[in-house]
């Protein structure tokens, strides 16, 4: 059985010290829930870890954050299509924007419901993804002030998700900026620089990120606590999530290939030797491949442990020169990073489970057979 195991206890700690963070700058946050593609056992469990604002990307995550969790905020983070604008409404109570054809098509959608819609406009500070140019920025706001079922309710930039920019003081610091002249030009006032996310959290712990900015939304780190720009995990955070892959074939072999290699024989990335020739090794094939996660993003739990390389249905293993307790059937255990979590995730031949290991259930992440499950999908 191979299958994404979330635990519990450790989002619960995750959760409760980046609530502690946020409260000590002054700051309010949103979890970030796309890496779960809608699993309904973990989105059940959030209101009784503390969580109470909710955000995706995926109008089909959305219908089930609303079935789910209807009593707290949710957020739609991909900038809204004119085609999907019905049911953003219907589903989101806030969204970004950084077009306003889409922020019209949006206002007569709120307004044939009689409701009113938050949003966020998103500026362009250098990542090349998404947001209004600055150069633009006040005459978007003064059509988008126009609107009477939509409520702007500040301004926001995301850094990192695309280019890999690193959030630096200066960077950010505009936001401020262009909040007070939006402010001070329209007589209005924006409570949000929703500028954070788990990067900026990064920069944040290390004095690096505009205090200004008071409003996060955060994916990354809470689930798998990682410290984008130190490396490792965060301060009082941890990964809340492995992938188990079951063992299918384990045997002493040679560890480098019979015969010549040739790049373009193999669709996948070709695996590269780690021993010499007539070196052996016990290998394990889990039956996890490419198909199920990036294989890349697999760091095996063991420190022992190393992949070799992946086919589109197998992971190779090398395990060394002693293979220990491990048989047929016994799964070998993996930290992922968020783009092997959120392919997992996704595919419908990997189980889920929500799993809690200070209650004893599916404790210390065991590489055996069986552990019993809170709940499974």
């Amino acid at each position: 059985m191979n299958r994404v195991v979330i635990d519990r206890h450790v989002l619960r700690r995750n959760v409760r010290e980046i609530d502690r963070i946020m409260r000590e700058n002054g700051a309010s946050w949103t979890l970030v829930t796309k890496m779960l593609c809608g699993h309904e056992d973990t989105l059940a469990v959030l209101p009784e870890l503390g969580v109470t604002t909710v955000a995706d990307s995926r109008l089909a995550n959305m219908e089930a954050l609303r079935r789910v969790l209807p009593e707290l905020e949710r957020w739609y983070l991909r900038p809204p299509s004119v085609s999907s604008a019905e049911r953003i409404v219907e589903l989101a109570h806030v969204s970004i924007c950084t077009e306003i054809e889409v922020l019209e098509t949006l206002d007569r959608a709120a307004r044939s419901r009689g409701i009113a819609h938050r949003a966020v406009i998103m500026v362009e500070l250098g990542e090349l993804r998404e947001g209004v140019l600055p150069s633009a920025l006040m005459s978007f706001f003064r059509r988008a002030q126009r609107l009477e079922n939509i409520d702007i309710v500040g301004i926001g930039a995301n850094i990192g998700c695309l280019s890999g920019t690193v959030p630096t003081i200066e960077q950010l610091s505009p936001l401020a900026l262009y909040r007070r002249l939006i402010e001070l030009e329209f007589d209005t006032r924006l409570p949000l620089i929703s500028a954070g996310s788990s990067v900026v959290l990064s920069a944040l712990l290390q004095g690096n990120a505009p205090l200004e900015i008071n409003h996060y939304r955060i994916g990354e780190a809470a689930f798998l606590g990682t410290d984008l720009l130190g490396g490792g995990t965060l301060p009082g955070l941890d990964n809340a999530v492995r992938i188990e892959g079951e063992i299918i074939e384990i045997k002493e072999k040679n560890l480098v290939p019979l015969g010549e290699i040739a790049a373009d024989v193999s669709p996948f990335e070709n695996s590269v030797p780690t021993g010499e020739p007539g070196e052996r090794g016990h290998r394990a094939l889990i039956s996890i491949g490419q198909l199920d996660t990036e294989v890349s993003g697999l760091e095996p739990v063991d420190p022992s442990h190393s992949i070799v390389g992946a086919t589109s249905d197998i992971t190779v293993v090398n395990l060394g020169e002693n293979r220990g307790s491990l048989g047929v059937g016994d799964r070998i255990t993996f930290r992922p990073t968020y783009s092997a979590v959120v392919r997992a995730m996704s595919c419908q031949y990997l189980e889920r489970h929500l799993v809690d290991s200070q209650a004893g259930r599916d404790s210390g992440w065991p590489s055996v057979p069986s552990p019993r499950t809170v709940a499974s999908l």
